[in-house]
């Protein structure tokens, strides 16, 4: 069976290893959402992991509700996102762009807009004092117009380099909108049964697909326990038929953040779907949530996973493959420059090399 240093290939991207950099939202854009020379260095130095999964980034306006967070809508995004792709694939890497509509998360103080959902309805904060709007509910003009954008944005992504796209399906962000019946409280064609509140995911998908290949496609998905306020009654019945779904369309890889009873950064008691998943969608699946390397290096050799994602320990170590491999310590990330704006706790985390040589 494979571990996690041997390649893989995801549809037309090959993979060097199995240890793929989750996205990890990070604020180092400007404020109109253009990726920064800053950014450059940081993917580049993290060009050893199999896949860079960039950080969620806006295929709209209106879905891009988080103040510095890149964006691939316009001309001048995608242009400033050519230096770190040309990085990273000269450091011998590959990338691809997690492509993020926010639905009812996109806050209106930084879109200046009336936020769009599945259904009118208003995400929960962790105080009382919320900065989310309620949501209006999308039209069918409203629901191919995130379509067209959800295409658009692939198609920049392409031009700006990267060697594919994830859709962003999960966390409580557009698409999981559509899935949760908790979020999805339509009674047209968009939702009500499994089958139709899946609907949306796949024709956004499959625009993607059309518009640059399946070979290039993947999502993220996030099918157990609740997450900023969107949940499901019954999750098997939705994300079981979603992912065959998908297998049907052939995208190149399936990411499922999976939350566990114990988990640092959110937490469930509702099973994990990924064996069940794994049934039914043959691609490469690549599993995320609070790994360390012996669990990792078992659901790879066990066929669970085809790869693992990590997510917080890529930020405090850019040569987290080489420290997994030799079995190194690892440096502890400050979460209080997760989302500043300047290089601390950003790209000055030492490798190894560099501990070494100080």
């Amino acid at each position: 069976m494979p571990s996690l240093f041997d390649p893989v290939q995801l549809g037309d991207i090959h993979a060097a290893n199995r240890i793929f950099m989750a996205p990890l939202t990070r604020g180092r854009s400007t404020e109109g959402h253009v990726p920064t020379e800053l950014m450059i260095e940081y993917y580049r130095q993290r060009a050893t992991a199999g896949l860079l999964i960039t950080e969620g980034t806006g295929v709209s306006r209106l879905g891009l509700g988080w103040p510095f967070a890149p964006g691939l809508w316009t001309d001048e995004q995608t242009e400033a996102w050519k230096p770190v792709t040309e990085a990273v694939h000269q450091a011998g890497g590959k990338i691809v762009a997690q492509i993020w509509h926010m639905g009812r998360l996109a806050r209106p103080d930084v879109t200046g807009l009336t936020p769009l959902s599945s259904s009118a309805t208003r995400a929960p904060y962790h105080t009382d004092d919320n900065p989310y709007a309620e949501a209006r509910a999308a039209t069918k003009d409203d629901i191919a117009q995130a379509i067209d954008e959800y295409g658009n944005a692939a198609a920049n992504a392409i031009r700006a380099g990267f060697d594919g796209v994830q859709l962003h399906g999960a966390n409580g962000y557009l698409i999981d909108q559509f899935l949760r019946d908790g979020t999805n409280h339509r009674d047209d064609e968009y939702g009500g049964s499994p089958e139709n509140r899946i609907r949306f995911m796949v024709e956004a998908v499959t625009r993607v697909v059309e518009t640059i290949g399946a070979g290039k496609t993947g999502i993220r998905l996030s099918p157990n326990g609740e997450t900023q306020g969107a949940d499901d009654s019954n999750p098997e019945n939705v994300f079981v038929p979603a992912a065959k779904a998908l297998n049907d369309l052939g995208i190149a890889f399936l990411e499922l953040r999976e939350l566990s009873p114990t988990g640092t950064f959110g937490a469930s008691e509702v099973p994990k779907l990924s064996p069940k998943i794994r049934e039914v969608f043959t691609a490469p699946l690549v599993l995320n949530q609070d790994y360390e390397l012996e669990a990792a290096e078992a659901d790879v050799r066990s066929g669970l996973a085809d790869a693992i994602a990590f997510g917080r320990k890529f930020i405090a170590n850019p040569d987290l493959v080489e420290r997994l491999r030799t079995h190194a310590p690892l440096n502890e990330d400050d979460r209080r420059t997760w989302y500043t704006r300047g290089p601390e706790g950003y790209t000055d985390y030492p490798t190894l090399a560099e501990a070494e040589a100080a």
